[in-house]
This record gives C-alpha cells, structure tokens and sequence, in this order.
C-alpha cells in the first residue's frame, strides 16, 4: 500500500481503493473537492480508515455520528477518496443560501424540511439516489451532539425508516478530532495542521436482515424503527470507542442526551 498524502501518514489508501475507478460526480462535485481537500489538509492531522468499507460500486448508506459542524468536509472527502460521490441528508435551509445552495443542488444533495408535510419528500428522495447506485449520507442524531464529551446523543427515527425500507448496505462511519477543531457550542476554532489529529473510520456492514424480515406490507411501526435505531446507532457507539480508545458511559446505547426526534437528516 502506498504511503498517504501529508496529514495522513498512517492511514495510506488500500491498494483495493486506489485500483477503483472513480464514479462519475460532475462539475460541482469537483468544485466542491477542490475546496474541501486544502481544509481537510491544513485545518489538522487527519487520519482516514476503512475506505474498502465504503463499497466500490452500487447503492450504500453511511450512518454518522455527528459531534461539529466540520463533520461534514470531512465526510465528504473520506467517501471521495473512495471513489465515490457523497449525497447528503442535509436542511433545506442550506439550500437557500448564495452560492452554496447552488452547489448543494448542483451536487444532488438531499434537502430535509422538518416538521412539514415535505418531511417524507427527503425519504424518497434518498430512495432515488439508491435506485441510482447512490452512495447516501446521514447523520441520524440530526444533530451535533449535546454530550459534554462528544458521544452520541439520541437518534432521529429517520434514518431507521431508510434502513428498513432499502435493501443497502448500511455502513457505520465516525469521527473523532473535528470538535477538537470546531467547537460550536463553546464557541472555539482551534486549527492545528501539525497537532491535532481528526479521524474518519468507517466499519463493516451492519447486520439488518433479520429486522428487515420484519417489514411487512405496512411501513415500518415505532418498536421496530426503534430497535433499528438502536443496532445502528450501537455500531456507530462501538466503532468510536474503537477511536476514541476509550467505553463510552454506562448506560449509553447511543441514545444519550436529547430529547426524541422524527427528523432525517443534519
């Protein structure tokens, strides 16, 4: 395997990755990493694993957790350095704003309208991208976390409803380090390009079959996207204790503080 580019020295790219060919994205993909790459160089140290999780080719959805607002860069650069196009499951209050809602809808982004009569428009939208070979995006707390130590907080029964109603890979994905950088609710910006050290693991497929068997004709009731939620959302706990090198608090099942939620999205 051949060694990383400055800042990702110990997570070279699997030669299995590098060997793929690139999906095709258009020009506000590529805008888009043109801009994102020099971030996720010079804002600190990054470290990317598990890009041969993402798959190669065909329909996947990757389930985040969600502790700054830099998250999202750095989502995106991991899923291109898999030769893949993120598309995420975003507000669609972003889509309103100069310029970058033109390349939110340019890149064929999700936008979410909670709390309307749009909200299912944002699941069916994310159907599409999979009937597409789309690779989707979420972030199923809906929001960054509120834990005062960055462990995910309780999930949004969305990403569940997508899950159970798609027959994809769901893939755990985390991130460790980006609130070191960009804490929003302490209101601090700490760029270190040769100190802090920001982390993208992805993990192997979360087994759903057996919930999936579950799904009859009707959609899918609140006891099951609730177990869903749960088995989701413990792979994605269990993976950043991995990176963090640490348990996350007894008791915490990946719903921890927060209040419930119906939402899909960031």
């Amino acid at each position: 395997m051949a060694r990383g580019r400055r800042g990702d020295p110990a997570a070279p790219m699997p030669d299995a990755v590098r060997r793929r060919r690139r999906e095709p994205a258009g020009p506000w993909v590529a805008l888009t990493a043109l801009v994102f790459y020099p971030i996720t160089w010079w804002v600190a140290r990054r470290r990317m694993v598990g890009l041969e999780n993402v798959p190669a080719e065909g329909p996947a959805m990757l389930v985040c957790n969600h502790v700054s607002y830099l998250d999202p860069v750095y989502t995106a650069v991991f899923v291109h350095r898999a030769r893949r196009t993120p598309r995420f499951l975003a507000k669609d209050s972003l889509w309103k704003v100069p310029v970058f809602g033109r390349i939110m809808a340019g890149s064929r982004q999700i936008p979410v309208s909670r709390g309307s009569r749009d909200a299912g428009a944002s699941l069916a939208a994310a159907h599409r991208a999979f009937d597409d070979d789309g690779v989707v995006v979420i972030y199923p707390e809906g929001t960054i976390t509120r834990d005062p130590d960055g462990w995910p907080m309780e999930a949004r029964s969305g990403a569940a409803r997508l899950a159970l109603t798609s027959d994809v890979p769901v893939i755990p994905t985390v991130h460790w380090g980006t609130l070191a950088v960009y804490d929003h609710y302490r209101k601090k910006i700490r760029p270190s390009p040769f100190g802090a050290t920001i982390t993208v693991r992805a993990g192997t497929p979360i087994d759903l079959d057996d919930l999936r068997a579950r799904v009859g004709d009707r959609p899918p009731g609140a006891a099951l996207m609730r177990e869903t939620t749960e088995r989701m959302m413990s792979a994605v706990r269990a993976l950043l204790e991995e990176v963090r090198g640490e348990k996350a608090p007894v008791g915490d099942a990946g719903n921890g503080a927060g209040s419930p939620g119906t939402g899909t999205g960031r």
